[in-house]
């Protein structure tokens, strides 16, 4: 699939076939795409625990699942639990960005040396950064990063994905998961029981309400032929719409197969 059509075909499924089991290769894919993203300083604060469904004791899948994404939960065959390593900056003093160095990423032209990263970016910089309110916020936003290629990933496999938030203390304590490993989102894995478009493109903000060019309040002019040649490539693809007959009558036919209240 083109990657254009890839960002247009993504949708949260929230109707998984429960009955079809996720190939382990094409979570280790997933898993590679995420591994392979952009992340500052090389921290790769990215971690994952990935739970099969089918290996999971009743209780502990009863545990994960919440009021808002319990169905989803049980549906889903494979989940992948996203976590914030917060230790790893610390653990590592530097070195994935003398391994960059050594490559050529960081260039002595712009500075960059072994000697640059012990004297000057670790210790004023990085340790700094870690005892900072706001270390949390800051490297969760390239765990996010991450777990976008993850989900593209399964897009592009033919599977269906969702990305929920679970309850965290609960995946620490199923899981068993270090204490400076902070959980974040849930992406539920699986095949569709659903059409894969599920009712059309989710609606979303006009474009020049969102995007702002040279200050805020002055928009970003959408241009009418990039739309166009965006909907070419399916990545803008026909909107869902409310009270779709096809897409209640698939609802409806859903809830009948699985026992659920219509």
């Amino acid at each position: 699939m083109e990657f254009k059509e890839v960002i247009g075909r993504r949708r949260s499924i929230r109707f998984f076939d429960p009955d079809r089991p996720v190939e382990r290769e094409k979570i280790q894919k997933m898993l590679e795409a995420a591994r392979l993203a952009s992340c500052a300083v090389n921290a790769q604060w990215a971690r994952a625990v990935v739970g099969f469904r089918d290996d999971l004791t009743d209780d502990q899948l009863k545990r994960l699942k919440t009021p808002v994404a319990g169905l989803n939960t049980e549906l889903a065959p494979v989940h992948i639990h996203w976590f914030n390593d917060l230790g790893v900056v610390r653990r590592n003093e530097g070195r994935p960005l003398k391994e960059l160095v050594d490559v050529g990423a960081l260039a002595p032209t712009h500075g960059w040396s072994h000697k640059f990263v012990d004297d000057f970016v670790y210790p004023q910089i990085l340790k700094p950064l870690t005892e900072s309110p706001g270390y949390p916020i800051a490297s969760t936003f390239d765990v996010g990063v991450a777990v976008c290629q993850a989900l593209l990933t399964g897009v592009d496999e033919g599977l269906g994905v969702g990305l929920v938030t679970l309850n965290g203390a609960v995946l620490k304590e199923v899981f068993g998961t270090p204490d400076d490993w902070i959980p974040l989102s849930t992406i539920l894995v699986g095949y569709p029981a659903e059409s894969w478009d599920a009712g059309g493109q989710r609606p979303r903000p006009p474009f020049e309400e969102m995007y702002h060019e040279g200050k805020y309040g002055q928009p970003f002019k959408r241009d009418d032929k990039v739309v166009e040649e965006l909907k070419a490539a399916n990545m803008i693809q026909a909107p869902a719409t409310s009270n779709n007959p096809a897409r209640i009558a698939e609802i409806k036919k859903l809830a009948e197969k699985y026992g659920l209240p219509m």
